[in-house]
């Protein structure tokens, strides 16, 4: 027939095949069981939580017999305007390195011969003063390369890091507070020195684009991480992101938040567990399957330490937090010494234990 090609259908036909071959492949290789690839955690936050969670599962990345290794992604909020983070921000326009910096030297184990390089601090009271020499590297790299995401990248190649390190985003981005009293607050710096309660907080520009990899990443993971970490300030921002809480509530993998031990004074005065909770499900909706809790005492001696300086513990209740639709996972998450903190180790061989076997 003149002007018909003859081939077209039969065209059509094997690139819907191959696309269906392609669609399968890629089924079949997220389906497949964690014990036979490396376990894929997305650990998400900010602060000083997010690298805990991450230096625990460095130690385990690397594959060993029987041991399929993990693969790391860290997705880090980009609010930050505190600190070195915000002089960069303000006087040169650059986006918030300093969760970034913490987030690659945690990633990179005892090994790298930069470490101590990256997280050096000059002294003084002026010029450099206060700046983290990995600051100012990552900002230089964005510069220089004029791709803040490819800065990151190549600074983790220079610290050897066991995984890769995503900003939720690449918007210059501003954390809004709305208080208990009605009044509203404007960056992460002003919200902490408020030291009132926060009802509700938001990201300026609303619902920032994620970064490229981000969505793909829950996609595909096995177990997402959130927290711990300031719940305002390191937690919430990654979830306003545009389309992270869908793919967060579609995504096949575990969603496990990492319970505080302390309440933050000015920021959480007042709130267990279950409150924490709620106000992730306020904000994005019901994105969490489980919360793990520490379920080891401190001393006596260090709760009163930090009562004096305003911080409780966090406490949990089993059936409050079931009726809130997420399963509690209680065990042994304190780290030794007079600080109430998170041992990594234990975190990380918690998620890994949630990851490969469902919870």
């Amino acid at each position: 027939m003149v002007g018909m090609d003859v081939d077209a259908p039969f065209a059509e036909a094997w690139s819907q095949d191959d696309a269906r071959k392609q669609q399968n492949a890629e089924r079949n290789e997220l389906l497949q069981a964690p014990k036979t690839r490396p376990t894929r955690i997305v650990a998400m936050g900010g602060g000083t939580g997010l690298p805990m969670v991450l230096r625990g599962l460095a130690r385990r990345a690397m594959p060993k017999p029987g041991q399929p290794g993990v693969d790391i992604t860290a997705v880090v909020a980009m609010s930050d305007d505190g600190g070195s983070s915000g002089r960069l921000r303000r006087l040169h326009g650059a986006l918030p390195p300093g969760d970034i910096r913490n987030c690659l030297v945690a990633l990179a184990g005892g090994k790298s011969a930069l470490k101590d390089v990256f997280q050096y601090r000059f002294g003084g009271a002026k010029g450099l003063a206060g700046h983290a020499v990995g600051n100012l590297l990552i900002a230089a790299l964005a510069e220089l390369k004029g791709d803040f995401l490819e800065a990151v990248r190549l600074s983790g190649e220079l610290l050897g890091a066991q995984g890769q390190v995503l900003p939720s985003t690449l918007a210059s981005v501003q954390l809004v507070a709305q208080m208990h009293d009605d009044t509203e607050v404007v960056g992460e710096r002003n919200i902490c020195r408020a030291h009132g309660r926060v009802r509700r907080v938001s990201l300026s520009p609303r619902s920032p684009p994620p970064v490229d990899g981000l969505l793909e990443a829950i996609y595909t993971a096995d177990l997402i991480a959130i927290g711990p970490g300031s719940l305002y300030s390191s937690v919430l921002p990654n979830l306003l992101v545009d389309g992270v809480a869908q793919a967060l509530k579609e995504t096949r993998a575990l969603k496990v938040m990492v319970a505080n031990l302390m309440t933050q004074p000015g920021e959480t005065d007042g709130m267990n567990c279950l409150d924490h909770v709620q106000a992730v499900i306020e904000h994005v909706g019901p994105v969490l399957d489980a919360v793990l809790v520490n379920g080891r005492q401190p001393t006596e001696e260090s709760i009163q330490r930090y009562a004096r300086k305003g911080s409780f513990l966090v406490t949990a209740e089993t059936r409050e937090l079931l009726s809130s639709g997420v399963i509690p996972v209680q065990a042994d998450l304190l780290k030794d010494g007079s600080k109430i903190r998170h041992d990594s180790r234990k975190v990380a061989a918690c998620l890994l234990k949630m990851a490969r076997s469902g919870l």
